[in-house]
């Protein structure tokens, strides 16, 4: 609810939809930071009327946001969180919030295989958020009997006991919680469905994200960039199947971001994942499944276990191989691979299970 005694600056939404962004794609003008910082705090003080801040909401997408813009909302939303950091390095897997509708969710077997190999990771999502509001990480889980409505101190204690962890968004960010029920009124995604997968909440030093196009990738590195709240060493960006992080089988780029490279400057660069030359005869479709939590949860059991082989097991080790390379524990995805696959074949990677199931 609105704050009675708290105070703004001069610029409410319908002011700003009138003087600054609300004019079409084409002759819309971008918002400075501090008017961006603003917007989004009266936001999340529930200041404006349902439907100016909808017209706000649909004059960001129609115009698309800066990162200047992104960075200001995202520490906004930041200062809202509350952080609770493991004692090791994490990869941040900031997947897309809206879930998946068509393929297995392949993001729990990945870290498993990729914390059983020395990688620790941490996982992060609502419980089917607007405006899609298919199943995501939680729900496959919740389908392997691991908890995951935790405080974000026992998230973290999760990630130091088993080296994989769970950070359940209405714990860690109510105050994107809170916009629940005005985002699904929406009936269309908006910068919040962006900059909700940026929060970050174990507070790593390596984030892992998915894109549709290369330019978004470059563009959420930018908004890290802008970011004054976070100080990233490491981002790496890819083209996921549903825009999750799950690596398209066939073909796909990956974005690679170093905050320092070989000359101490940072650096941007992007290569390719052709699952064929890693030996994978693989297709998205050999990834579709009917029930997707239910399924994703017994194909990850069944793989973590080398009970199965094929496209899931196939796909689950080039996803732990990634999330391996992100965090610079090896040099290559070949090198991942190998990790990811004997992490399989020793059974360290279902041990990380049922330490899951018993923390």
């Amino acid at each position: 609810m609105a704050q009675a005694t708290q105070e703004f600056g001069e610029w409410p939404l319908k002011r700003l939809m009138t003087e600054v962004c609300g004019s079409g794609h084409k002759s819309a003008d971008d918002l400075t930071r501090a008017q961006a910082t603003e917007a989004f705090e009266r936001v999340l003080a529930d200041e404006p009327d349902p439907t100016t801040l909808g017209a706000f909401w649909l004059a960001n997408r129609w115009k698309r946001n800066t990162a200047e813009e992104l960075g200001a909302y995202v520490d906004v939303m930041c200062e809202r969180v509350e952080y609770a950091e493991p004692d090791c390095d994490p990869v941040d897997c900031g997947a897309n919030y809206d879930g998946k509708g068509r393929t297995a969710i392949l993001g729990v077997a990945a870290g498993a295989v990729a914390a059983a190999a020395g990688t620790p990771v941490v996982v992060h999502s609502g419980d089917r958020v607007p405006t899609q509001k298919q199943d995501a990480y939680k729900h496959v889980l919740d389908e392997l009997g691991v908890g995951t409505e935790l405080t974000p101190r026992d998230s973290a204690e999760m990630v130091d006991e088993t080296g994989f962890g769970f950070y359940y968004q209405p714990a860690f960010n109510p105050a994107i919680d809170d916009l629940f029920e005005r985002r699904d009124m929406m009936g269309v995604r908006t910068f919040v469905n962006t900059i909700e997968t940026l929060a970050n909440p174990a507070g790593a030093s390596v984030h892992l994200g998915s894109f549709y196009h290369l330019a978004f990738a470059k563009k959420v590195v930018d908004t890290f960039g802008e970011s004054e709240f976070h100080d990233l060493d490491r981002v790496l960006m890819f083209q996921g199947m549903e825009g999750y992080d799950d690596v398209r089988p066939g073909y796909t780029k990956v974005a690679e971001w170093d905050a320092a490279g070989d000359d101490g400057e940072p650096v941007f660069d992007d290569f390719e994942i052709e699952t064929a030359e890693y030996g994978m005869d693989l297709e998205e479709e050999d990834l579709a499944v009917d029930e997707v939590a239910v399924e994703s949860a017994a194909i990850t059991e069944a793989v973590l276990a080398g009970e199965r082989d094929g496209p899931f097991a196939d796909a689950v080790a080039v996803n732990a191989a990634l999330r391996i390379y992100a965090r610079g524990d090896v040099d290559s995805i070949e090198a991942g691979l190998e990790a990811a696959r004997e992490a399989i074949a020793d059974g360290s990677a279902l041990s990380v299970l049922e330490d899951l199931r018993e923390f």
